[in-house]
Formats: structure tokens, C-alpha cells, sequence
């Protein structure tokens, strides 16, 4: 029996090692998850660590949860007036475009790998979705500026196709073990499932709302409790019912983070530390439980359906779904890009050995092979593939501001967020008077180097600056144009 100290201790250094792993994924450009993955998988049994850790349930389960919260996470930052341009085009992606790519590596796996249909379109099912955690990421860690509408279309596709992928992995694994059912019988779980999981999202986000706001509790501290209690309540009553979980949080955040909510403000950023936290916890776990020894032999098979997976599978489930979407090819060509795979994959991945099937190790080892080579290969050239196929917006980042300010009240719509004077740009030497900002808008504070400056109508603006505006959206990208 292992001391708690102990065990606080090891945890510790995970959380630590990962943070300085952050950090250095920041400055090298190699996804941080992919840096997660390597920690675990140097502490488990294959590795110096030799941390023997083979529990596929507990794996699962750390997996689910850590997947509900930072879907949760993702659905709460996303602004509606975001996605509604791009609901169409995400809905396709996240359905017709999955159930494209289960169909196609279940047929190549069937040619060239020697696996049953079933056992291929397993294996696609698996792997059919791009990763929350790895898309959302990325694309806000490394700031990526994209033209259009590509990002919040990326984002929605992210946090909404794991149902999907979900609903094929469950089913398909039923037919496995069931021969004599029929694939219609199919039907009616994804009609339960997806029904259920919008019909719950769309209640818990409402109740959210309303609890947080009618609540009144005593200390600040406890509303954190409360939505933790709720998301989990979202998730837990609509998986038991037969509904779709991942479905009703992501729904259920998307509403309440399009709502005024007291602490609002205090609420999300609690959110994104906790979904960091758990995003660590369940790369490093997933990576314990893999045995790198395994990996070898799997080399050239993983290194194929990779291959398959980005060069054709993706490409190909991309201009599908988009078929009736008004969008260039090089639009569509960096959507297929960015299908990156990530830990989704893997706790899906668990499912199959719980269950029993016979390829069930091969095909876990399998996947983690594919996602690592997907991280790799795709997340380290998101902006190299984005400045080739001419869709990457080069503008400086528009930051939120690192200041808490809460705004409660319906009819305030500014927000705070960094601008930085560029040199040569127009305002360099003019007095804050003469930007003739709109009404509403506010110069807040002014970054010059170390100090900070508390600014008035005569302080004039330098090369270098960093000014905390308080604005609307479109006088804050009026003002970063500026």
C-alpha cells in the first residue's frame, strides 16, 4: 500500500513537469498535449518511471470526466454570434463528416490490414472525431489568426463531434458482440441519444443560469461548487437515461455562456484552470496506461491508417460534408488540415477493452499511435499549412485583458482587452484625445514597458505601448486596425 504522501508527492511533479512542459510547447511550437502524453508514458511501466498502471476503467473514467469539463470549458467561451454563420457547416462536419471517416478506415482497414468490416469501422469510429482539448488548444495557445469564419467553424467542430463518435464507437461495438443484431437496430439509440442529449443541454443550461442567479450564496467560493455540481448532474442523468452526455454539456454551456450570470467573469476563468488541470491529468493518465513496447510492433500498421487518416480519410469526410457549403478549396483544404486527433480517440479507445473484443489491445495501442503521429505531424504545422493556403490573418493577437471585471448587467456590452501600439502605426504621437474613440469606449490603463500609466485626454501614445481598452468588439477591432 502506497503512502498518500507519496502519492501527493508523484502528483505534484506530474503537475509541475507539466506546467514547465507548457511552457516550453509554448516556445517550440510542439502541441502540449503531445508533451503530456510523453510524461505519462516515461512514468509507466516501459518507462524510468516504471510506475505500473493498468486499469483501463479508472483510465476511462478519469477520461470522461476530464472530457466533460473541458467541453464544458469550450461551449462557455464561445460566443453564439460566432457560430451561427457557421451552425450549418459544423453540424455536417460533426455528423456526415465522422460517420465519412469511420467509413472509409473501416474499409481500408478491412483491405489492407486484414480486420474484419466491423473491426475497421471500429477503428474509424474511434478516431473519426478531431479533439477538443488538441484543436481548441492550440488554436488559442499559439494565438492563430485565421481569415473568415475558419475558426469558430474549427471550434464548433471540435466540441460537437465527439457525440458522434461516441454514438458509432458504442453501437459498433454492439454489433461486435451481438452478431445477430441488425445494424438498423441502430436507429433508434442514435435517435434516443442525440434527443435526450439536446433535449437535457438545452434544459441544464437554462436551470444553470437560473440557479446562479437566484441563488444569493454567502461566499463567492461556492458558485464553482455549484457549477460543478451541475455539469456533472448534466452529464450523469442524461448518460443514464440513454442520452448522450457530451452532447447535453456542450449544449448546456453553449447556453449559459450566451447568458448574463453573476460572477461571470470569475466563473470562466475557474472553468479554464480546471479544464487545464484535468486536460493534464488525463493526457498523463492515458499515457500510463499505454506500453511503448506495444507500440513497435504496431509501427507500420499505425504509421498506414495515419497516413490514410490525413492524406485521403479526413480530406475526403471535408469535402463531403461541405459539398452544399459555399467555401474555396484552400478553406476546405485547412479544415482537412486541421483534423487533429487527441485524447478523445484514446478514451474511446478504453471502450473496446472493456468490453471484451478480442483486438481491443491492438486497437488501443493502434489509436495512440495515430494520435500521436496526427498531433505531431498536424499540430506543429497548423500556421505553416494556414500561410500556404493563403487563410492565415497576419494581425497582432487582440488579448483579453488579465484584469477581473465582472459586468452583470445586461446592458453592458464592452469588454476589457490588450491593444499594442505597433511602430509606424497612426496613433504613435497622438494624444488619446484625438482617436475620437465612440461613446462607451474608454482607454483604461497604458503598459509602457515596466511601469504603468494611468492615462487622460492628453497622454500622448508611444511604439510599444500596451493599451487596455474597454470597448465594444467592433471599436476594439477598429482600434487593433488602427
Amino acid at each position: 500500500m502506497i503512502a498518500i504522501e507519496i502519492i501527493l508527492v508523484i502528483g505534484a511533479l506530474f503537475l509541475v513537469l507539466s506546467v514547465v512542459a507548457s511552457k516550453f510547447a509554448a516556445r517550440t511550437g510542439i502541441p502540449a498535449l503531445l508533451l503530456f502524453l510523453g510524461i505519462g508514458m516515461l512514468a509507466g511501466s516501459d518507462g524510468p518511471g516504471g510506475i505500473h498502471f493498468d486499469y483501463p476503467w479508472l483510465a476511462q473514467a478519469i477520461g470522461v470526466v476530464a472530457l466533460v469539463f473541458i467541453l464544458f470549458d469550450g461551449g462557455l467561451d464561445t460566443r453564439w454570434d460566432d457560430i451561427r454563420p457557421v451552425l450549418r457547416p459544423g453540424l455536417l462536419l460533426s455528423t456526415v463528416g465522422v460517420g465519412v471517416t469511420a467509413l472509409t478506415v473501416g474499409i481500408f482497414a478491412d483491405l489492407v490490414l486484414g480486420f474484419t468490416f466491423l473491426e475497421g469501422a471500429l477503428l474509424g469510429a474511434i478516431i473519426s472525431s478531431t479533439d477538443a482539448a488538441a484543436v481548441l488548444g492550440l488554436l488559442r495557445s499559439k494565438g492563430v489568426q485565421l481569415r473568415g469564419r475558419l475558426k469558430p467553424l474549427l471550434e464548433l467542430e471540435s466540441g460537437s463531434n465527439d457525440p458522434m463518435a461516441v454514438f458509432l464507437t458504442i453501437g459498433l461495438i454492439q454489433l461486435i458482440v451481438q452478431p445477430d443484431k441488425s445494424p438498423l437496430e441502430l436507429i433508434p439509440l442514435f435517435v434516443l441519444q442525440m434527443g435526450l442529449g439536446t433535449l437535457f443541454g438545452l434544459l441544464m443550461g437554462r436551470v444553470m443560469a437560473e440557479a446562479l442567479n437566484r441563488l444569493r450564496l454567502e461566499y463567492e467560493g461556492l458558485y464553482p461548487v455549484v457549477t460543478i455540481a451541475l455539469v456533472t448532474l448534466t452529464y450523469g442523468v442524461t448518460a443514464a437515461l440513454g442520452g448522450n452526455g457530451f452532447l447535453a454539456v456542450y449544449l448546456a454551456a453553449l447556453l449559459l455562456g450566451n447568458r448574463v450570470f453573476i460572477h461571470k467573469r470569475s466563473l470562466m476563468r475557474f472553468h479554464v484552470g480546471l479544464a487545464w488541470l484535468l486536460q493534464i491529468t488525463m493526457f498523463v493518465t492515458l499515457g500510463l496506461q499505454v506500453y511503448p513496447s506495444r507500440l513497435v510492433p504496431l509501427a507500420l500498421e499505425g504509421l498506414l491508417v495515419a497516413a490514410f487518416l490525413i492524406v485521403i480519410a479526413r480530406p475526403l469526410s471535408v469535402l463531403v460534408a461541405l459539398w452544399p457549403v459555399r467555401m474555396t478549396l484552400r478553406e476546405k483544404a485547412f479544415v482537412a488540415w486541421v483534423g487533429l486527433r487527441g485524447a478523445a480517440p484514446i478514451i474511446l479507445a478504453t471502450f473496446p477493452l472493456l468490453a471484451g473484443i478480442p483486438l481491443a489491445d491492438t486497437l488501443f495501442h493502434l489509436v495512440f499511435f495515430i494520435v500521436l503521429a496526427s498531433v505531431l505531424l498536424q499540430g506543429t504545422l497548423i500556421v505553416p499549412a494556414a500561410k500556404l493556403l493563403r487563410v492565415y490573418a497576419d494581425r497582432p493577437r487582440l488579448s483579453k485583458s488579465p484584469l477581473a471585471f465582472v459586468m452583470d448587467d445586461a446592458s453592458i456590452r464592452n469588454d476589457l482587452c490588450e491593444v499594442r501600439v505597433a511602430a509606424g502605426s497612426e496613433v504613435v504621437g497622438q494624444q488619446i484625445l484625438d482617436l475620437h474613440l465612440p461613446g462607451g469606449a474608454l482607454v483604461v490603463l497604458i503598459g509602457r514597458g515596466k511601469d504603468l500609466v494611468v492615462p487622460n485626454g492628453s497622454t500622448v501614445l508611444e511604439a510599444g505601448d500596451t493599451v487596455l481598452l474597454l470597448a465594444e468588439a467592433p471599436v476594439q477591432e477598429q482600434m487593433r486596425r488602427r
